[in-house]
């Protein structure tokens, strides 16, 4: 490490991300509208209010729900779902022209890559010791793309996570939004220990 970093990890309530930097020697800090779910450097609130804070990188993990693809169809069908995905797309904006010299965004494949701009990368977990899939887009400033630390090879026909018709196994339930958001640690793990000698 070449010098501690200020970190934001801004729309994360698991503390996946922020205790990567954090065990790397590093002053981060999680910020959601949840409370941290783990104890640690955490601000509840609104993180549009810490944008000017003098952060050295920030990571962000904005909500989805109505930016993936998987959920878009539901505009049609819904038309007040369409006043809240352009709601998120002005909130996505918001993070990435945020004055913060080194930036992370990460969504499912959805509308910021038709609306806003394509991602930089696109990593599964599975090109970080997981062996699950599950497409995640990078929109990055003043950051490399991740190098993959541990690429995993599925054991039959589908990975870990899936059914066999190739769908996520998780079924309905309260929390499978939470559980489906959370930072594979793999992943997490990668951003902290290649993103911080970048610097």
């Amino acid at each position: 490490m070449k010098q501690k970093l200020r970190v934001l990890v801004g729309c994360e309530f698991s503390g996946t991300v922020r205790d990567a930097f954090k065990a790397l020697g590093h002053d981060a800090w999680s910020c959601d509208l949840l409370p941290s779910e783990v104890p640690g450097q955490h601000i509840q609130g609104d993180v549009t209010g810490l944008l000017t804070q003098g952060w050295d990188l920030a990571i962000f993990h904005p909500p989805c729900t109505y930016l993936c693809s998987s959920g878009l169809h539901w505009n049609t069908r819904r038309p007040e779902r369409r006043a809240l995905t352009e709601e998120s797309l002005v909130f996505v904006r918001t993070l990435l022209d945020a004055p913060i010299p080194r930036i992370a965004l990460e969504n499912p494949i959805g509308c910021i890559s038709t609306r806003i701009r394509k991602p930089d990368q696109t990593i599964q977990p599975w090109m970080f010791g997981h062996a699950e899939s599950k497409a995640t887009c990078l929109w990055l400033k003043g950051l490399p793309p991740l190098v993959p630390t541990r690429v995993m090879t599925k054991e039959g026909k589908y990975w870990s996570n899936q059914t066999p018709s190739g769908q996520n196994k998780l079924g309905p339930s309260a929390d499978r939004w939470k559980l489906r958001s959370t930072t594979y640690q793999g992943v997490a793990n990668a951003m902290a220990e290649q993103w911080s000698v970048t610097i």
